[in-house]
């Protein structure tokens, strides 16, 4: 997914492979040592105020073009288990975030 990002309040537009954009709020970011990447948790912009939201987590690559990041999916097994303890410490027991 390609990502364009807008300065106010970290807002991400994704764009499918379909053309379709949805706008993201970006929670945070972190990097990794020991894969040599950085992450990205994000969740719906329309879900904010929601008392659930779907937080979503990606790789954050440099593109092609070298013009701008791509969000990659985490297929790695071992890699998702690390990326899922880093979300849980920001969690409390009821699954809000706490950051």
């Amino acid at each position: 997914m390609s990502k364009q990002e807008q300065s106010d309040d970290q807002l991400i537009t994704l764009i499918d492979e379909d053309g379709n954009e949805q706008l993201f709020k970006e929670l945070f970011t972190f990097d990794s040592d020991d894969y040599g990447k950085s992450y990205i948790f994000i969740y719906p912009a329309d879900q904010e105020n929601d008392d659930s939201v779907d937080i979503q987590a990606y790789i954050v690559a440099d593109n092609q073009d070298g013009d701008g990041q791509d969000l990659v999916p985490i297929e790695d097994d071992q890699e998702w288990d690390m990326v899922e303890q880093v979300l849980n410490t920001f969690l409390d027991n009821d699954g809000h975030f706490q950051g």
